[in-house]
């Protein structure tokens, strides 16, 4: 299974639901929480091709998005691939 490393806030609700998402898929994932670690967002703006807003989700190397996107690919069945080895 590729690496995720997700972007977030605590008081964010999607990056709750995207948390959520990934632990009912038995995904592990690396956290960064750019409340308690202000200077990782400058480095999230950066990875995400200018994305400020929370969550920021990896996948390997493959930007997927906030959690919109995330759910977009549940749905389309293409997650479950993309987090393939």
């Amino acid at each position: 299974m590729k690496s995720v490393e997700i972007y977030t806030s605590p008081l964010c609700g999607f990056c709750h639901a995207a948390k959520r998402l990934l632990n009912q898929k038995g995904v592990e994932f690396s956290e960064v929480n750019v409340l308690t670690n202000p200077s990782r967002k400058q480095e999230m703006i950066q990875r995400a091709n200018g994305g400020y807003t929370v969550p920021q989700i990896f996948i390997g190397d493959t930007h997927v998005g906030g959690c919109d996107e995330l759910y977009a690919l549940e749905q389309a069945g293409k997650l479950d691939p993309l987090l393939a080895a």
